[in-house]
């Protein structure tokens, strides 16, 4: 699912992003309730996590604007307030659940999991290029119809790279969506679960769908 989270507490916000790629969500951060307003206008998000206390813009505000734009997505409130005041507040400014300051990943992880499920979605998002198929909520990859075994990074790897078809991502950005933003992993690394990749999903006869850009990282040809 497509989710943004907007906090302004650096290091709160890493962790959150951290966790919410491992359970395969596609993460967008913002660090004020501007950059979180802009981001939800210009693109559809499943979820919004907002947090209450934010600079230029609060969590209140941009959630109130959202509703009155018409976005009908979910939204999470992350707020230190836990007075029943506050709390109903929040609420009525159109935010169908809350959480509050300091919590646990796993409760956080289950607001995540039961807001989606509220939501009448697809049960399966495709991704197709020719004959690859990635089915991203049952974490299925598919090469001719053909279910290709796949590790976690492996899968974590093509799920990046069909996310963003045809755009190059850096080898920074493609490593902490695999292995988080403490990664501690060398270039051989990743081009080495690269290779791996190219030898599940390239036919030998024509050029391998990811492309190394030479000096930037990797993109994924989409023609």
């Amino acid at each position: 699912m497509r989710i943004l989270l907007a906090e302004d507490d650096a290091r709160l916000r890493r962790n959150i992003v951290h966790i919410l790629k491992k359970e395969f969500h596609n993460v967008t951060e913002a660090e004020n309730g501007q950059d979180a307003l802009d981001h939800t206008l210009a693109e559809k998000y499943d979820l919004v996590i907002l947090d209450w206390m934010m600079p230029k813009l609060s969590g209140i505000e941009v959630c109130q604007q959202l509703r009155n734009t018409g976005f009908n997505g979910s939204i999470l409130m992350l707020t230190a307030k836990d007075d029943t005041e506050d709390i109903i507040k929040g609420l009525d400014s159109g935010a169908d659940d809350y959480i509050v300051k300091p919590f646990k990943m796993e409760e956080l992880l289950a607001r995540v999991r039961a807001l989606l499920r509220r939501k009448d979605k697809v049960i399966e998002q495709v991704i197709q290029i020719d004959n690859l198929q990635l089915h991203v909520d049952s974490r299925v990859f598919l090469y001719n119809n053909k279910d290709i075994e796949l590790t976690k990074n492996e899968f974590l790897l093509l799920e990046y790279l069909f996310i963003n078809k045809g755009r190059v991502l850096t080898r920074e950005q493609i490593c902490i969506y695999i292995w988080g933003y403490d990664y501690d992993v060398s270039n051989n690394s990743l081009d080495a679960l690269v290779k791996l990749v190219r030898k599940k999903i390239d036919d030998g006869q024509s050029k391998s769908r990811i492309q190394n850009v030479r000096g930037i990282g990797y993109k994924l040809r989409d023609n």
